[in-house]
């Protein structure tokens, strides 16, 4: 059974504190900090205000100061955001700049991964392709997307007059909230993945095996990513779908017969959309080709990919939202 963490000091930043020790977070910025205040001998907290017991609302204290030992005001209160993200809007009225070859493949893929959702649906998606799939929602579809540091209900990028560095998302964008957003800590979040309420996961990687092993977190001796969430989103029961380019770099096979890189997880990939097709996973058993990009044949295809496949019989046009 796995043992806890029990840390001789625990060190958080908070938003607000109380001379009882109480802390209150603000916004995404719960994360870790309150299991980890939780988890220490000794937690000290830095935090931006310090107010008389009895000024914070006892049901917004989201650590009590049983927890707490020491607080410490902050002498700045600048913060960092590592990935200022804005929707710069489309309303200008000037054309839009002609995309090159590698920004279409790009938008096939996000087009393709739209057509994922479905009505009602709890999705969790990854920085980059995956999240943009969600600009392309089809007519009549709604979904609530979660971010692993705390929120449930995402909105879109801020305006440039909205960022916040409080409220951010898993891959450290600034993000906004929508009406029924819920924000909560990092373990909250999760206790949704590993409890299975999370629907459907679409996630980047590196490669992906015949059997749908994915590894998407490594390349020994030059990047380290890191896992992330992906791990328990992975292991959770939720439907996994992987979106990358076909090839790598020099046309390098990223659909292989198995991985060459260190797996994210075996066997947990369901499905594989690609600027030029889309797979099908039977576990076990062969990869199933079941679309093809327009102006693209079976042969151009399978010329790059790493590891035989199926054919379905049902075989289509890549379809776009």
């Amino acid at each position: 059974m796995e043992q806890a963490i029990t840390g001789d000091f625990a060190l958080v930043k908070a938003w607000k504190a109380d001379t009882k020790g109480n802390l209150m977070f603000r916004g995404t910025a719960n994360n870790f900090n309150a299991p980890m205040a939780k988890a220490g001998r000794v937690t000290i907290a830095e935090v931006e205000e310090i107010v008389e017991a009895g000024e914070m609302d006892p049901s917004e204290v989201h650590v009590p100061g049983i927890y707490v030992q020491r607080v410490v005001k902050a002498h700045s209160l600048e913060k960092r955001i590592e990935r200022r993200t804005v929707d710069s809007g489309s309303s200008s009225g000037e054309p839009s700049k002609p995309k090159n070859e590698a920004a279409v493949r790009r938008e096939r893929i996000i087009r393709r991964a739209a057509l994922e959702f479905q009505d009602g649906m709890y999705c969790n998606l990854g920085i980059g392709i995956p999240t943009m799939a969600s600009n392309h929602m089809p007519p009549g579809i709604h979904i609530e997307l979660q971010s692993e540091n705390g929120l449930l209900g995402m909105g879109p990028y801020p305006k440039e007059d909205q960022v916040d560095a409080d409220f951010i998302n898993a891959g450290k964008e600034t993000v906004t909230t929508i009406p029924g957003s819920a924000l909560f800590s990092s373990d909250e979040s999760f206790a949704m993945i590993r409890g299975g309420h999370v629907d459907l996961t679409i996630l980047g990687a590196l490669q992906v095996s015949r059997t749908g092993d994915l590894a998407n977190w490594v390349i020994p001796g030059k990047m380290v990513k890191g896992p992330g969430g992906a791990i328990d989103l992975t292991s959770s029961g939720s439907r996994v779908v992987v979106t990358m380019e076909h090839v790598a770099k020099g046309g390098a096979h990223k659909i292989l017969e198995d991985c060459t890189l260190p797996l994210t997880r075996p066997q947990c990939v369901d499905r594989i959309i690609t600027d030029m097709a889309v797979f099908d996973v039977h576990k076990g058993k062969k990869l199933e080709l079941v679309e093809v990009a327009s102006g693209l044949t079976v042969d151009e295809v399978k010329a790059a990919t790493g590891c035989a496949f199926d054919v379905s019989p049902n075989l289509k046009e890549m379809g776009q939202a």
